[in-house]
């Protein structure tokens, strides 16, 4: 009876609202909200089977009570498919997909039990949605789906990125190079020193999704309509929990509160906040990169990336392998930075979803939040794309980076802002006028320095040594 649209129609006789119900989404590498998959159904199965168990334990009928949590586990392994139709907006409360939940509960657990649908034997309110809300039973899935989506695939695609960073922080530990800031040059560092950087970014953005964890365990099961509890029995939240914390492995406990669990989603918030830090995090990585590698002879040149696919529709590409000691790095044609390019774009989309999860964590209207559909959907499809861009990103880009070390010393010998060792020994003026002239005349800082009698020629080789440019004097 929850299915039909208000006036009658058939969901999918509104085009416009062709994106299915998010708590119930496709597996892990569809990235396109679909209807009921592979996570959800086992979303569905683990609150039934929670929400089954514990209420046999308060007088729920055992015979019915098992048929639901068969039907449940049919629910798990696709078999019921075609019965979720339902999309993204409907009610802020979800209760339609809830009851689509309870209803296609109902009619499998009467049919397993010898009875017909509709003949309401198992009935969807009395006995499937027993003890619950969809006021807090949506938000309960909601956590779930969002806790296990985090520890199952987000943080361990982070983490791969974070080792594949750090290892090429390593590899490049020695490289000498010059530094950029304001896009112009600066003081030199080394490749690996500015990987580091990156390195981290990762590494800080792992433990803010991890810090938000504790408040995303905890369940509104329990609630009921407004958070009291009504028509539940004292202990049925704490238990639900400790249900579905054994069926996933995961530290779920009921809500401190059920009135903040209802009427607030600042969890959401919270989490998407990390994930909107994450992104700009991801953001930079990305664009540094593409713009280390960009070239192969008019760009900067100095990182070799991986060549995925031909770089141009028009414009010939190529790549030319080392074969002799003359040829020492790979050249390249006009390859894309095609990962770093995707992995922006998916850094503003999560960006994106992040505004609309705000302005849907603000709509807690008295005792109820009502964008819960549009909350999930945009966190959890931030957490896919996010996590899987950041997989991709490792695959096919990181790992394969290679240093153009040629390119790398040729610019850093070239700048003039290795004049910067020289301010403690002739001042910040001198060494300002030393690099204006080697500027203005194109010749070298050395050249400069002779030239206005500032330095002698020792001075400034003893001076003007990047290698020793790259961090603090004893």
């Amino acid at each position: 009876m929850h299915l039909p649209s208000p006036n009658g129609s058939s969901p999918s006789d509104h085009q416009v609202f062709r994106e299915w119900i998010p708590s119930l989404p496709e597996p892990k590498w569809d990235i396109a909200p679909q209807r009921l998959g592979t996570q959800g159904r086992k979303l569905v199965h683990q609150r039934c089977w929670g929400m089954r168990s514990v209420n046999m334990e308060y007088g729920l009928d055992p015979t019915i009570g098992k048929a639901i949590i068969q039907a449940a586990q049919e629910v798990a392994e696709g078999k019921l498919n075609d019965h979720f139709p339902l999309v993204i907006w409907q009610t802020g409360s979800g209760t339609q997909s809830n009851m689509n939940a309870n209803e296609v509960i109902a009619n499998r657990a009467a049919e397993i039990l010898g009875h017909k649908r509709g003949d309401k034997f198992v009935h969807p309110n009395d006995h499937v949605n027993r003890s619950q809300s969809s006021n807090d039973t949506f938000p309960t899935v909601m956590h779930i789906a969002a806790a296990v989506e985090i520890n199952s695939c987000f943080i361990p695609s982070l983490k791969k990125l974070h080792s594949s960073l750090e290892s090429k922080s390593l590899e490049f530990k020695d490289i000498v190079k010059i530094g950029r800031t304001h896009t112009q040059d600066a003081t030199p560092l080394t490749l690996g020193q500015e990987f580091s950087g990156y390195t981290t970014q990762v590494k800080y953005g792992i433990a803010r999704i991890t810090d938000s964890l504790p408040r995303m365990y905890q369940l509104a099961q329990g609630g009921t309509a407004v958070g009291t509890g009504l028509n539940t029995k004292r202990g049925f939240d704490v238990k639900i929990a400790t249900a579905v914390a054994d069926e996933t492995n995961l530290p779920f406990v009921t809500a401190e509160n059920k009135f903040e669990a209802l009427a607030a989603h600042d969890a959401f918030i919270e989490t998407s906040g990390a994930l909107n830090t994450i992104s700009a995090s991801l953001m930079k990585i990305a664009n540094d990169i593409r713009l280390l590698g960009s070239g192969p002879r008019c760009g900067l040149g100095e990182l070799i990336l991986p060549e995925n696919e031909p770089g141009s529709s028009i414009m010939p590409s190529f790549t030319v392998s080392p074969t002799s000691q003359s040829l020492p790095f790979l050249l390249q044609g006009k390859v894309n930075p095609t990962q770093c390019e995707a992995l922006t774009m998916v850094c503003a989309q999560v960006m994106g979803n992040h505004v609309a999860i705000t302005v849907g964590g603000s709509n807690g209207h008295f005792e109820l939040n009502v964008f819960k559909p549009m909350i999930a959907s945009g966190l959890l499809r931030s957490l896919r794309l996010l996590g899987d861009a950041s997989a991709s990103f490792e695959k096919n880009c990181v790992r394969g980076i290679q240093a153009n070390r040629q390119r790398i010393s040729k610019l850093l010998h070239e700048s003039l802002m290795l004049v910067t060792s020289l301010n403690p020994k002739i001042g910040y003026d001198k060494a300002a006028a030393v690099a204006k002239k080697a500027h203005k005349e194109g010749t070298t800082l050395k050249e400069a320095a002779l030239s206005l009698n500032v330095l002698t020629e020792q001075e400034f080789d003893a001076l003007v040594v990047p290698e020793k440019m790259l961090g603090p004097s004893d």
